[in-house]
């Protein structure tokens, strides 16, 4: 017989949501195994004693953690999502008939609190994950990768004093076609301080930058479309974004400028947990940033009673002053060098006791002074030749030039370590870790970014993208974890297979046994 079904709501019923959300859920897995409650303790000083009471700490923390777990990036977006999921409504202790918080209150608590609390609820995940085996320690991949700020190029603003910087630019700047048919667009306010707003560049820095915006100009005007929309060339000596000042102008080869994030990474690499991460100015270069990265994971895993060993990276972070750092804390540093690096003049041998270079004619080069870098601030050793000694040389016009009457040129401090470093990244032992580092960091990265809500950053400053980039940390290691955990839940399997591995074994010495005590002719009782 054919059934149909009849709906009609009920003014009285009988629910529980701890009935209808199974065993095997995500979050009601997580939900078990994450203890926030120390929360309470360490947020308290950031309230009042009087007034209406807040959003729960712990659940302003899942809600962001269920925001970056489903990819949900807009606080009003996410409270409509978890509104309609039972699971979710079960992991932030709500019941079906409970209002979720305002979208609102999300936000003011996200920069109510400081980022030492967003970071210590990363540790605390980071050291569940250290409980149940997943971290080694010894080797830890180092990346970077520039996240989309919340800002639009379109409010760029010059740097000041606009008179002097203005009448500069209209005289040096070739301005294109598109140029002038690209709207500029106002920004509602100006976030940015009079530091900020000041122009720093030399005249040489400005002199450069109106040399790449005519050649700028020139590309964009021949490449196809270009009479449709495009953007000037900028620079962030002479513009700022007045919506978002820690926000910096930056570009990836192939890329569209745009105004980005910096975010660093770091991935151990026995089971690609993430062991730090951190957001910096998007213009700052890598390598400037290591010895910041080395101290926070060093003093993380030490905490954790894990000792760190190798550190992997790319040539973005090679610097002389970076590999003796490493050295000095013990560490191996498996990180390619730059390709301007060589050591010396080609086909000069260095003696390395006496701290001179041997010319291919057998002339001795001395050491003459050690100086620091005026362009990249970099601690160099100067040789150089007497006159004398260049005079009458067969390879003169080739190795000196038209104009030099004299050998000189100049190596970096560091040459000892360069060449160790070297050394160990053309080792097999090297040649595995660029494999790993290609397998373990560039991973993660993707994952966060197409996954984990870090595709770009809806909020303002480098401390709220600091937060931001801090949960989307928190949710990958909390994933890791349960799936980590739950491959290895015990559902009885394992012990039927012992019991039967058991009972064969002991069949099979009692076999063995009567065997032989038949052989022997004796009785067995």
């Amino acid at each position: 017989m054919q059934g149909k079904k009849y709906y009609q709501e009920k003014l009285f019923n009988r629910f529980q949501l701890s009935e209808r959300v199974p065993e095997t859920n995500f979050y009601r897995r997580l939900k078990e195994a994450l203890d926030l409650d120390f929360l309470y303790p360490m947020t308290k000083v950031y309230y009042g004693s009087s007034g209406q009471k807040s959003i729960d700490p712990i659940v302003f923390f899942k809600l962001c953690l269920v925001g970056y777990l489903e990819n949900v990036t807009s606080d009003r977006k996410l409270v409509d999502h978890c509104s309609l999921r039972l699971d979710i409504l079960y992991f932030l202790g709500y019941d079906i008939d409970e209002e979720l918080p305002w979208h609102s209150t999300i936000s003011r608590t996200r920069q109510l609190f400081p980022e030492a609390v967003f970071e210590e609820v990363f540790t605390k995940v980071f050291g569940m994950c250290v409980e149940k085996g997943m971290v080694s320690g010894h080797t830890q991949a180092i990346d970077s990768a520039p996240v989309k700020a919340n800002a639009s190029m379109d409010s760029l603003e010059l740097k000041v004093p606009e008179e002097e910087l203005g009448e500069y630019l209209k005289r040096v700047r070739q301005m294109s076609s598109m140029d002038r048919e690209v709207p500029f667009r106002k920004s509602k306010g100006n976030r940015a301080d009079n530091e900020q707003r000041g122009i720093t560049a030399s005249q040489k820095e400005l002199d450069a930058i109106a040399s790449r915006n005519r050649k700028w100009a020139k590309d964009q005007d021949q490449r196809p479309g270009a009479g449709n929309k495009g953007s000037k060339y900028t620079s962030n000596k002479t513009h700022y974004s007045p919506t978002d000042p820690d926000a910096r102008i930056s570009v990836k080869p192939g890329k569209a400028r745009k105004l980005n994030y910096l975010s660093q990474l770091t991935v151990d690499t026995a089971n690609h947990v993430i062991t730090d991460i951190k957001a910096y100015h998007a213009d700052g270069k890598d390598n400037q940033q290591l010895p910041d990265i080395v101290d926070r994971v060093q003093r993380r895993l030490w905490k954790e009673g894990l000792l760190w060993e190798n550190c992997v990276a790319d040539t973005g972070y090679s610097s002389g002053e970076n590999y003796a750092l490493l050295e000095q804390k013990g560490l191996k540093s498996f990180i390619p060098p730059h390709g301007t690096y060589k050591g010396g003049p080609e086909n000069f041998i260095y003696d390395q006791n006496e701290d001179h270079y041997v010319c291919p004619q057998g002339k001795v080069i001395p050491f003459t002074k050690e100086f620091l870098d005026g362009r990249t601030q970099t601690r160099k050793k100067e040789y150089r030749a007497r006159k004398h000694v260049c005079v009458g040389c067969p390879i003169r016009s080739s190795c000196l030039g038209r104009s030099a009457q004299e050998k000189k040129f100049s190596v970096t401090y560091y040459r000892e370590e360069y060449q160790r470093n070297i050394e160990r990244v053309n080792s097999p032992q090297g040649r595995y870790m660029k494999g790993k580092r290609q397998s373990t960091v560039e991973p993660v990265f993707g994952t966060l970014t197409q996954f984990m809500g870090l595709r770009k950053i809806n909020t303002l400053g480098l401390a709220q993208a600091n937060k931001a980039m801090q949960l989307s940390a928190i949710a990958y290691n909390i994933k890791k974890y349960l799936k980590f955990t739950g491959k290895r839940t015990k559902s009885g399997a394992g012990s039927i297979v012992l019991n039967n591995c058991m009972e064969n074994v002991l069949h099979k010495s009692i076999c063995f046994l009567f065997g032989t005590i038949k052989m022997s002719g004796n009785t067995f009782v």
